[in-house]
């Protein structure tokens, strides 16, 4: 899934604008990202879901997985995976062969169904592989859904018989963790949202960066430090420009009362956030650094809230990042 040149700048889509950047792939460099789940809810088939891989290795680990299948079919339509060779006796599908064989494993951020709920119905048809998660995570995981009463339990843990397709593994913040059969590493930070234990993952390979963060509201109202945690670990991976791309949420636009934001960002919340990390990396180091804008929550409304919320984030952006609003299927690379 190597990544070739997409258009730089604001593309209209159905009436929404739509800040997309993105550049040639050079082999061995930066991160390939695809928009498996780009909404943060309610509309089913479009749910967290982030296919990440290193720009010269093909085998990907997934970042939450709200939606899998139906993610991964709007990307095959959209041409995302037109360079996935199957082999010549698969009996599977592009959309089944990249499920199966290439997603090598997923990190889930917490347990809400709006970041499971693809993952949980793709298992019968999966492939062996691991979920990385917290320790409350993974409990929740399998407490939850994967008990034979919402569903089987594909896990090799919890209420037998376990049928040991997913293996669990535990995360212990701040600590790098192979992610198996890829060129990848993952260290997991808590976060706080609104009541319930969350997860950023930076995501390492070969002295790259990426970090993805799962639903969070911000230190201020959550009252709690682990947002300034999260920047603090990456302050310096930023200022040396090894930090490639941040995929942040924003579920509501800023006319949202704190309140109500549910443990959840909004645009005024993602600026102030962004001073901090870059102030913690030495100022004026954030400059076109790419923030994928993640989790917007789909209105039953005439209009859906993407312009207003480009450009909430650009009249409070005075430290020169530069902010995506992704489509689902869309692919980036970030070098």
């Amino acid at each position: 899934m190597k990544t070739d040149t997409f258009a730089v700048g604001v593309i209209a889509l159905c009436g929404v604008a739509l800040c997309g950047w993105t550049v040639p792939a050079v082999a061995g460099d930066g991160f390939s990202l695809t928009a498996l789940g780009s909404l943060g809810g309610i509309q089913d088939g479009n749910l967290s879901a982030w296919l990440i891989h290193p720009g010269d290795d093909d085998r990907a680990v997934t970042c939450d997985a709200g939606t899998l299948v139906n993610g991964l079919r709007v990307a095959d339509e959209k041409g995302a995976l037109s360079d996935v060779k199957l082999p010549g006796d698969s009996p599977d599908s592009r959309v089944g062969y990249v499920l199966a064989n290439k997603v090598k494993g997923y990190l889930i951020s917490h347990a809400h169904l709006d970041h499971v709920a693809g993952l949980v119905v793709a298992s019968p048809d999966d492939g062996k592989k691991p979920i990385y998660a917290l320790p409350s995570v993974n409990t929740a995981l399998i407490e939850s859904y994967f008990n034979w009463q919402a569903w089987p339990n594909f896990t090799d843990r919890g209420k037998a018989p376990q049928l040991k397709k997913y293996a669990l593994q535990d995360l212990k913040p701040g600590l790098p963790v192979p992610l198996a059969d890829t060129k990848m590493t993952v260290t997991a930070f808590p976060l706080s949202h609104g009541g319930v234990e969350s997860t950023a993952f930076l995501i390492e390979s070969d002295g790259d960066a990426l970090l993805c963060f799962g639903d969070t509201g911000p230190d201020a109202v959550e009252k709690s430090t682990k947002m300034h945690d999260v920047w603090a670990a990456v302050a310096d991976k930023a200022k040396q420009h090894k930090l490639k791309a941040i995929l942040l949420e924003s579920s509501y636009t800023s006319d949202r009362p704190d309140k109500l934001l549910f443990g959840h960002l909004t645009p005024k919340w993602v600026a102030q956030s962004l001073r901090e990390l870059d102030q913690l990396a030495g100022g004026n180091a954030l400059t076109d650094l790419p923030v994928v804008v993640t989790h917007i929550k789909y209105a039953l409304t005439k209009e859906q809230p993407q312009n207003k919320m480009y450009e909430e984030l650009q009249r409070e952006n005075d430290v020169g990042v530069r902010f995506i609003i992704p489509e689902q299927g869309k692919r980036w690379q970030f070098q």
